[in-house]
């Protein structure tokens, strides 16, 4: 709820970003993922896992040991996408100076976005039951694969007790879990929220279901151009994968513990276009509603806005109608980034992984490349930071996140001096 003055609307405070956590096609950890995400090279290659489907390609996390960083037994039960959660928030809690065991656990939320679950280990299961023989099924198939499983396994294995939840909107998804975190702590329910996004859409089921709606690029013989935002050869996205756990806690708590907080996340917005089951409002209203409201959560003018990191999709539709979106908002757009050139579209973590790319801008002042972009489409009046990163003064940013069902969600992240 928002609290009221005689003057209006009293300004929601920020909130600390105190800890990160990253596992991406570019790395897996914090480091290895800004690492790729600045070379601007795109990650997507052939994928085994797909081989005869119409796309067999796609951006996938690299050499992920699961057993060697989880242990065998719960790497066992996990589904790819909880791994990733849990890997993800791991790092995470550790960068943000904190412990499982030095905190009051009922006091700890978890709020993860995932947009579709997961159907890694079900193809296995439904072969079972067809051949007649149910007693087969795996008792694990379920618990593994709901989508709740992203926040719950965290809470398992880190003692947090507080709210625990996953919010799906579609590929708003991480984005939207980081904007409830924010509410829940604004509002005393929690002192700590862990907050983020996973999914692996590197799914058999995922990938033909996609490519039957032609959203995917169908550049198979070079599918490290394929993934290229706001190109004006663009065809379509390239599936990926990965999560980020962002740590978030108030200002005052994080000044207590003599934390210097990665950057503030100031402001949320979010609407839903009502248009189209899955596209965009081609003027990009709903997003732009979306981008208004949280540049006036977080008490922001336009002009006070140095860079977005976009949703970027690579598909014609997608980037012209946020386009369209930035044109209503601003005057001249900041300098834009789209990070999905090199590491695709993990769904319903995209928004999360993002968010922590554009906390990372921030606290290196430093833009990373869209990979790709090689021809900036001629209707497009963008400034893409492309071919190399670009050092820039920035003291806000804000990430884009737009889904099937024209869900729309925006975060507004300020730098720490």
């Amino acid at each position: 709820m928002q609290l009221v003055t005689a003057h209006g609307p009293a300004r929601r405070p920020p909130v600390a970003v105190t800890g990160l956590g990253l596992v991406t096609p570019a790395g897996i950890g914090r480091k290895a993922t800004w690492t790729g995400l600045t070379a601007g090279v795109s990650t997507a290659t052939a994928d085994p896992a797909l081989d005869g489907l119409p796309v067999a390609f796609s951006c996938q996390v690299p050499g992920l040991d699961a057993a060697g960083l989880l242990g065998h037994r719960l790497a066992r039960r996990l589904d790819r996408f909880t791994t990733f959660a849990l890997l993800a928030a791991r790092e995470a809690v550790a960068d943000a100076g904190l412990t499982s065991g030095g905190w009051d656990g009922a006091r700890i939320g978890v709020v993860m976005g995932v947009g579709t679950g997961s159907m890694q280990s079900w193809q296995a299961e439904f072969d079972r039951l067809a051949g007649q023989v149910p007693e087969r099924v795996s008792p694990l198939a379920l618990p593994r694969s709901v989508p709740n499983m992203a926040a719950a396994e965290i809470a398992l294995d880190l003692g947090a007790r507080g709210p625990n939840m996953v919010v799906s909107t579609a590929c708003a998804s991480g984005t939207s879990a980081i904007g409830l975190a924010r509410d829940w702590l604004l509002s005393g329910c929690c002192d700590i929220v862990l907050a983020g996004g996973s999914e692996s859409a590197r799914l058999r089921m995922t990938a033909a279901c996609f490519a039957q709606m032609r959203a995917l690029s169908r550049r198979r013989d070079s599918p490290e151009a394929a993934s290229r935002p706001f190109d004006r050869d663009r065809d379509g996205f390239v599936l990926g994968e990965g999560a980020a756990v962002l740590v978030l806690e108030r200002t005052e708590s994080a000044r207590a513990r003599g934390v210097r907080p990665e950057a503030l996340l100031a402001g949320f917005g979010a609407s839903c276009d009502a248009h189209h089951v899955t596209a965009p409002h081609p003027g990009g209203d709903g997003a732009a509603r979306a981008l208004r409201a949280a540049l006036a959560d977080a008490d922001l003018a336009p002009e006070d806005v140095d860079h977005v990191n976009a949703h970027g999709t690579s598909t014609p539709q997608g980037d012209a109608a946020e386009h369209n979106a930035l044109h209503q908002v601003f005057r001249r757009p900041p300098p834009v980034t789209a990070v999905k050139g090199t590491i695709g579209h993990a769904i319903g973590g995209a928004g999360a992984i993002e968010a922590a790319c554009t906390v990372l801008t921030l606290r290196h002042q430093l833009i990373p490349p869209t990979a790709n972009q090689d021809t900036l489409d001629p209707d497009m009046d963008l400034d893409v930071v492309a071919k190399a990163p670009r050092p820039l003064r920035m003291a806000a940013a804000v990430s884009n996140s737009f889904g099937f069902g024209g869900q729309n969600a925006v975060l507004a992240f300020t730098a720490v001096d």
